[in-house]
């Protein structure tokens, strides 16, 4: 009668301490598995720029190439996004990686303005971004998208812009003046760095067409009767860029057709 109870107490008490031991390690386990989760879904993914460039200086096409660490899944989205000062970053353009690459094609106007990669959440990854990387695009325009700065001579000098109805590019110009005249007109040229003219030279003698930059020449060509030619110059940091022509042996005075672009951030 007296043993019993003790052997009653020792089971018992071995039935709680399996008891306690079972429990125990399934409630560590539990919060480690917590722990690990949360470390899972803050991993990073590195998003890097890895060149801008212009890749048609004619249609303004951006192309922005960059790796991505790891490697998103097939068919993810990454997006080309611009910095807006009023907007903040929108984006401009999308594309599909191949494995860890991924580049993107944006047909844009010329600016100077600031780019990045962005790629949104992906389990196990939180969305990442590369480093803004800033840009000078470079895009060709007509010279007259702005309007002449001023326009004069001698001899009656007339230079007229074509209206944007028949000329949407803003390209296209005739001047003209009298027998020994000059006419010159001056275009707003900052942030440009390149001009190219076409000149067609519809007199019934010889021309001189010239650039410069207030008096200093840049480039002159003289043009026989009827015929046709390029005036191109680099005029980076010239602001206010002056296309001129001149009579030099004619019946009537000069008379020249112009198509004129720039290649310009603006």
């Amino acid at each position: 009668m007296g043993v019993r109870p003790l052997i009653g107490l020792v089971v018992s008490a071995l039935v709680l301490t399996g008891c306690a031991a079972t429990v125990a390690p399934a409630q560590n386990a539990m919060v480690v598995t917590d722990d690990m989760l949360v470390a899972s879904q803050s991993a990073a993914r590195t998003v890097k720029i890895t060149s801008v460039r212009t890749t048609d200086y004619t249609k303004g096409t951006l192309t922005v190439s960059g790796t991505l660490s790891p490697a998103p899944a097939a068919g993810s989205r990454v997006a080309l996004q611009r910095w807006s000062s009023t907007a903040g970053w929108q984006e401009i353009g999308h594309g599909t990686p191949s494995g860890g690459n991924v580049t993107i094609s944006s047909n844009q106007p010329g600016s100077i303005r600031t780019y990045r990669l962005a790629i949104g959440p992906q389990a196990p990854y939180a969305a990442a971004a590369s480093a803004p990387a800033g840009f000078y695009h470079y895009v060709w325009r007509g010279m007259f998208k702005k309007p002449l700065l001023a326009s004069g001579g001698t001899g009656h000098p007339v230079f007229t812009v074509i209206p944007v109805s028949e000329a949407p590019r803003r390209a296209e110009a005739e001047v003209l003046a009298d027998k020994t005249g000059v006419v010159w007109g001056d275009v707003n040229s900052a942030g440009c760095s390149w001009v190219k003219n076409w000149l067609g030279n519809i007199t019934d003698g010889t021309i001189r067409a010239s650039l410069l930059n207030g008096s200093t020449g840049l480039g002159s060509v003289d043009m026989a009767q009827e015929t046709e030619t390029w005036l191109n110059r680099k005029i980076l940091g010239v602001n206010r860029l002056r296309v001129q022509i001149a009579d030099v042996r004619s019946g009537y005075g000069p008379q020249v057709a112009l198509d004129s672009m720039l290649l310009c951030t603006n």
